[in-house]
């Protein structure tokens, strides 16, 4: 089994490209702050995370540097080699769920209608009574009158 799970801030604005067949890819890399640190010392890990098709545009969307953000994702190795002939390594977060997580201000994600609380509709279901400002309705009857 490979599955990854990572919450950590962003380190700089994801980066949206596309394939030759019009496939969205975004790159981005999260710091990962360790479980456990030396005494006054926090200590990250940086990883390189790539997301495709929705999830790379929703990513672009809704986060930039230093959002907080929760992947979901497998682990990828590959290879190549250098002009040199070095060979070189690279192991990506291959992200396959992407969440929100913290407050919008502490998230640092941006404000362009990602976080628009849903607002109370008057139509209810009950026919009658005052909707409160979280959207609930209070109901006026007996256990008769519930829909269910």
């Amino acid at each position: 089994m490979n599955k990854v799970i990572l919450m950590g801030r962003l380190t700089r604005d994801p980066e949206m490209r596309q394939t030759p067949n019009g496939v969205a890819v975004c790159s981005f890399s999260i710091a990962v702050n360790r479980r456990f640190a030396k005494e006054g010392q926090q200590t990250a890990d940086f990883l390189n995370c790539t997301a495709w098709r929705q999830q790379a545009e929703f990513i672009c969307k809704y986060f930039q540097k230093g959002s907080m953000i929760a992947v979901v994702g497998s682990l990828q190795s590959r290879s190549w080699e250098e002009s040199d002939g070095k060979k070189r390594y690279a192991t990506d977060v291959v992200v396959d769920e992407v969440y929100f997580t913290g407050s919008r201000n502490e998230s640092g994600t941006q404000g362009d209608g990602g976080f628009t609380a849903p607002q109370p509709r008057n139509d209810n279901a009950f026919g009658g009574g005052d909707i409160d400002s979280m959207g609930f309705q209070a109901i006026d009857g007996s256990e008769d009158d519930l829909p269910f």
